[in-house]
């Protein structure tokens, strides 16, 4: 058996702390007529701590297929993956939809996340096993506004890759994490003529993965976005143009960059330049012999709280009824002093009228 808390131990005793010191107080210092109620709420406080530590046991059946890999999909948004060198003159966003869909697809049972860089990296897609929401995402991606670019840096979502990484691991130690990196390494912000920071120190954090560089050394060029329909790739939107010829910019891969990445982090480097299959990536990837440190065996947990759910249903039914019995009864109300008088009246005035009949 193990705990799978609800929240971390220190929330947890927190707040029930003070509950059960103050409830048994009350049951020990309580007159006797009063001690069962005080012992009862114990009773209850006892029964969400342990719904709140959430003991569980290892399950012996499982209709769901999942494995101990959690993919990292690294994406780069800037105006230059849409430069139109992929596949002919396709948009190397393109490249990227159908690379994640596809290794999604080579890696089912996963746990797959989405960091994506333009201005800024943001998480779009928090750790999660549906495979279709990754789909989803792959299709409706799209390059950043044009108007609010910062330029290129590879190095842009290294903060937010390392934070992501560092907390998957401690929360899940024994799960194998396997980074794809999606990007054309262009660097072209102010700051590109500083070294780019190195992914070095998280190597150590990634177990797999590979670095996919989209683009050719020719290049091309890039529609402009307004976050409208009308506007990016298949549109007549006007090209983004290079400021210092007014003619349309052209976009070229920076494999040295890439390649950089891929070897601080450990991982293979490949030009993607067409939808070819992406089984080959993932092919040497052996999630039950891929680390020999005791992360081989995943063990899937089922919740067993329920028997303290059915005690905290009964105490809290016992403490209704109990306090149900203290509300006190509606009594019909004695009649006042001026009811009593006008009856007493009504009662005169009818003798004296059957005085008055009875006269001859």
């Amino acid at each position: 058996m193990t705990l799978r808390m609800m929240w971390p131990w220190w929330v947890t005793l927190l707040v029930f702390a003070p509950m059960l010191a103050f409830t048994i107080t009350q049951a020990v210092r309580a007159r006797r007529h009063r001690r069962t109620a005080w012992w009862r709420r114990t009773g209850v406080v006892l029964a969400l701590v342990v719904i709140a530590l959430t003991p569980a046991v290892p399950s012996t059946q499982s209709t769901e297929v999942t494995s101990n890999a959690e993919l990292y999909f690294v994406v780069d948004r800037t105006g230059s993956m849409v430069a139109e060198d992929y596949n002919g003159s396709e948009p190397r966003l393109e490249g990227v939809r159908h690379d994640l869909v596809a290794l999604t697809e080579a890696m089912p049972g996963s746990r797959y996340t989405i960091l994506s860089f333009d201005s800024q990296a943001t998480q779009q897609l928090p750790m999660t096993t549906d495979a279709r929401a990754v789909r989803s995402w792959a299709q409706t991606v799209n390059q950043e506004i044009t108007s609010y670019s910062a330029g290129s840096a590879v190095d842009r979502p290294l903060e937010a890759l390392a934070q992501s990484l560092e907390t998957n691991a401690e929360r899940n130690p024994e799960n194998v994490r396997l980074v794809f990196f999606f990007s054309d390494g262009e660097n072209t912000n102010e700051a590109a003529a500083e070294p780019t920071e190195s992914y070095a120190p998280l190597a150590e954090l990634v177990d797999g993965g590979a670095v996919l560089g989209y683009g050719t050394p020719q290049g091309g060029s890039m529609r402009s976005y307004d976050g409208t329909d009308n506007s990016g790739p298949g549109t007549d939107a006007p090209y983004i143009t290079d400021p210092a010829t007014g003619q349309p910019a052209v976009s070229a891969i920076d494999e040295g960059e890439l390649r950089t990445v891929a070897a601080d982090l450990g991982l293979e480097y490949e030009n993607r330049t067409s939808p070819d299959s992406v089984e080959h990536l993932v092919a040497d990837i052996d999630i039950s012999q891929i680390s020999d440190d005791g992360r081989r065996d995943v063990r899937h947990y089922s919740d067993v709280y329920w028997p303290a759910a059915v005690v905290l249903a009964g105490l809290l039914a016992w403490e209704a009824f109990a306090l149900s019995r203290q509300i006190p009864k509606k009594r019909p109300r004695a009649a006042g002093p001026q009811a009593r008088g006008a009856g007493d009246r009504a009662g005169a005035d009818e003798n004296r009228r059957a005085e008055r009949v009875m006269v001859p």
